[in-house]
């Protein structure tokens, strides 16, 4: 699997699967309406570094980025977001592209990462736990699921 920084000509192949997502309305906390143009705003905005992950095929099957949670003299902290095509979920795409987020991170002099909302029913709890994040706390009650009704939402964080 080859990961490299985004570029504009990546967005038409993240958008189905981020489009997808974000519309199920199970583990992110954005409008399951939002609009390309929105997400396309969301997902790539000024300060986000933008990563893509290929399969063999070189298909587009997930993306992250990458960006400061906080400003000023907390700017060294990261915050990140991750999506892998549900398609492909389950081949271990999500755990080489979080571990290469990870050192990213690291190596752009982040000291820390920090999750703000994580749906506590979401899968990919048990990758950020295993990967050494903890649970600083959960905000009850949170998020509508449409499966689950009402869930927490963790924040979750990993020192680097």
């Amino acid at each position: 699997m080859l990961i490299r920084e985004a570029t504009a000509d990546d967005w038409p192949h993240i958008w189905p699967f981020w489009h997808r997502i974000v519309a199920a309305g199970e583990t992110y906390a954005w409008d399951p309406d939002t609009s390309e143009e929105d997400a396309r705003a969301l997902w790539t905005s000024p300060g986000r570094r933008v990563y893509v992950a290929e399969d063999d095929t070189g298909a587009v099957v997930a993306s992250a980025y990458l960006t400061p949670n906080y400003g000023g003299p907390a700017a060294r902290i990261a915050n990140a977001g991750f999506m892998v095509d549900p398609d492909r979920a389950g081949r271990g795409t999500g755990r080489v592209l979080a571990e290469y987020v990870l050192d990213a991170a690291r190596a752009d002099g982040y000291r820390a990462m920090v999750f703000n909302a994580v749906v506590e029913t979401n899968p990919a709890v048990r990758l950020w736990t295993s990967l050494g994040f903890t649970i600083l706390g959960t905000v009850p009650d949170a998020f509508d699921h449409p499966r689950h009704g009402r869930v927490g939402l963790h924040i979750m964080h990993r020192a680097l």
